[in-house]
């Protein structure tokens, strides 16, 4: 498998770095593993992972944490099932994902990322600029952030 390039990561975290700071806490790890494809995780599940991979101890996971993490999980995440399973958990079944979608998994996890964030969210994966993501669009984006 072809290696994440830095930019794509990069991406990925600021996508889930809903405050901006620099850091992801475990509410925003939560957002972002869901966001990505690994289903729903339980906050010790959450709080476990980030103690793993938090290398600095301070509780919460920067970028060069994030970046070894992901290329880990993406490894083993980047299947056409599983892909479609990531699909699923935000289209609910209506065959495109919109921001309203986007909006209420985050609500759903205790997040509001507010319509900025979300619309970034969109722009990155909606090729077509028609205010959806397709399950095309949303593979393409899957497979380039694992570099396929």
């Amino acid at each position: 498998m072809a290696a994440l390039t830095d930019d794509q990561i990069k991406d990925a975290f600021n996508l889930f770095d809903a405050d901006g700071s620099g850091e992801i806490d475990s509410e925003e790890m939560m957002l972002a593993m869901k966001g990505l494809g690994f289903g729903d995780q339980s906050k010790a599940e959450i709080e476990r992972m980030v103690k793993e991979i938090d290398t600095d101890g301070n509780g919460l996971v920067e970028y060069h944490e994030f970046h070894k993490m992901l290329k880990a999980k993406m490894s083993q995440k980047d299947s056409p099932e599983e892909i479609l399973k990531a699909f699923h958990l935000f289209d609910k079944n209506k065959g495109h994902i919109t921001i309203h979608d986007l909006r209420e998994v985050a609500k759903s996890l205790g997040e509001n990322p507010g319509d900025t964030v979300l619309k970034e969210m969109m722009d990155v994966a909606d090729t077509d600029r028609d205010g959806l993501v397709s399950f095309a669009e949303f593979q393409t984006m899957m497979l380039q952030m694992v570099g396929k």
